[in-house]
C-alpha cells in the first residue's frame, strides 16, 4: 500500500468514504440511502480494479465488514422510525437471524449456511420504505408484513444467495456468455455487436414492464400525502411524532440486553472477517459485553444526576466513541491479563462501532417509547 500513488489513494479513501459515510443517512432517508448503499456496494470493487493498481487481496474482508455496518444502521433506523410493533418484530427477527447465520459462517465458513440464514431483512426494509413513501405502513395488517417477508425469502434471497455464495457465479460473466454468447473477459461492445437483437429485446421487456407497473399504480389505493423519502415528513403524517422529553437512553434491562446481543454479535462477524487481527473471540465478546454495560452504567449515572439531556447526536458519538476506547482497552488488558496487541487504528474502528450502535440504539429507542402509538383500523 505504501507505493500506490495519489489517484490510487483519492480512489480508495472517496469509496470507502462513501460506504462510511452514507450508511448515516439512512434512518432519516432509509429508502434512497438503502439503495446508495446498494449500489455502492455493488460496484466498488470493480472500480477499484477498474481506476485502481489497488491489491484487492483481502478487500471481500473489508466488503463484509462493511455490508454490516450500513445493514446495522438500517436496523437502528426502523427502531427509529416504524410505529408499527409487529413490523418491527417481524424485521428484528430476519436481522438477527441472519447476523446468527454471519457468524456461523465465519466460524465453519461453510457457504451453504449464507443460504441457509439470508438477507431478507434489507430486501424487507426496502420494500416496507416503498410503501412510506406514499401510505402509511404501520396500518397494514400483520400478515401483510408476513407475507411481504415470505415472498422476498422464496423468490429473491434464496436465488441469489444459491448464485453468489453456493455455486459462486459472476453474473456480469454468465451474462456474457450465456446470453452474449462471448467469453466473460469480452468487452460489452463485443458482446453487443455478437448478439445486438438481445439489447432489443431487453428494451421491449423495460417497455412492457413500465407499461404493466403503470396499469398496476392505477389500482392501488390513493396515495395518503405526497410522495416523500424523509421519514421524519411521513412521521409527521402518521402523528409519530415524540411527545415530551427524550432521555439519553431508555430504560428496562432488556434494552440492554439487546444493545448486548447486538452490539456483541455484529463485533464478532467484523472481528472474524477483518484481516490481521489476532485475539481470541471469546475475549472479544467480553470486551464487548462489559463496554456496553459501562455505556449503561454511565447512562443511569447521568440521569440519576440530572444530566439526561441528549447532547447533539455527532457530539454524543463522539464523546461515547472516545469512553468506548478507554473501556475496550482497559477490559481486553484485563482479559488478555495485559498480553493484548492492538493496533491504533482496529481499536478506534471496533470503539466507534460500539458507540454508534450504543448511541443510535439510545436514542431511537427513547424517540419510539416518548412517540405514543395512535390506534386506528387496519389497512385492509
Amino acid at each position: 500500500m505504501a507505493n500506490l500513488s495519489a489517484h490510487d489513494w483519492s480512489v480508495f479513501l472517496l469509496i470507502v468514504g462513501l460506504r462510511l459515510v452514507v450508511p448515516l443517512f439512512i434512518p432519516r432517508f432509509p429508502l434512497p440511502a438503502l439503495l446508495a448503499c446498494l449500489v455502492i456496494d455493488g460496484i466498488d470493487q470493480t472500480l477499484f480494479a477498474t481506476f485502481t493498481d489497488l491489491p484487492l487481496d483481502n478487500y471481500q474482508s473489508y466488503d463484509k465488514a462493511l455490508d454490516i455496518y450500513y445493514l446495522t444502521i438500517a436496523y437502528l433506523s426502523v427502531i427509529r422510525n416504524w410505529r408499527n410493533p409487529f413490523a418491527l418484530g417481524v424485521a428484528a427477527a430476519l436481522w438477527y437471524y441472519r447476523l446468527v447465520g454471519v457468524l456461523a459462517f465465519e466460524l465453519t465458513d461453510e457457504r451453504w449456511l449464507l443460504m441457509l440464514f439470508p438477507n431478507t431483512f434489507e430486501y424487507f426494509v426496502i420494500a416496507i420504505e416503498v410503501v412510506r413513501t406514499r401510505w402509511d405502513a404501520g396500518r397494514l395488517k400483520n400478515a401483510a408484513f408476513v407475507w411481504t417477508a415470505a415472498l422476498i425469502w422464496v423468490f429473491v434471497k434464496l436465488p441469489q444467495e444459491w448464485w453468489i455464495h453456493v455455486a459462486q457465479l459472476d453474473a456480469t460473466d454468465e451474462f456474457k456468455e450465456r446470453v452474449l454468447g462471448v467469453p466473460g473477459t469480452a468487452t460489452w461492445a463485443e458482446g453487443v455487436a455478437n448478439r445486438p437483437w438481445v439489447v432489443v429485446g431487453l428494451l421491449v421487456l423495460v417497455a412492457v414492464l413500465v407499461v404493466v407497473g403503470l396499469r398496476l399504480a392505477k389500482r392501488l389505493p390513493p396515495a395518503a400525502w405526497p410522495f416523500t423519502v424523509d421519514s421524519d415528513e411521513v412521521a409527521r403524517h402518521v402523528g409519530w411524532a415524540p411527545r415530551g422529553r427524550i432521555d439519553v437512553a431508555p430504560k428496562g434491562v432488556g434494552h440492554v440486553l439487546e444493545k448486548v446481543a447486538l452490539a456483541g454479535l455484529v463485533t464478532m462477524i467484523m472481528f472474524l472477517s477483518w484481516p490481521l487481527l489476532d485475539a481470541r473471540l471469546w475475549d472479544v465478546a467480553l470486551v464487548v459485553t462489559a463496554t456496553v454495560l459501562a455505556h449503561a452504567g454511565l447512562s443511569v449515572w447521568r440521569a440519576r444526576a440530572g444530566r439526561s439531556g441528549a447532547a447533539h447526536l455527532g457530539v454524543q458519538v463522539a464523546i461515547n466513541t472516545a469512553i468506548s476506547v478507554v473501556a475496550m482497552l482497559s477490559f481486553a488488558a484485563l482479559a488478555t491479563r495485559g498480553a493484548a496487541d492492538l493496533s491504533a487504528g482496529d481499536v478506534l474502528l471496533f470503539a466507534y462501532i460500539v458507540a454508534l450502535i450504543v448511541t443510535l440504539y439510545d436514542r431511537y429507542s427513547a424517540r419510539r417509547e416518548a412517540s405514543l402509538p395512535v390506534h386506528e383500523p387496519v389497512m385492509v
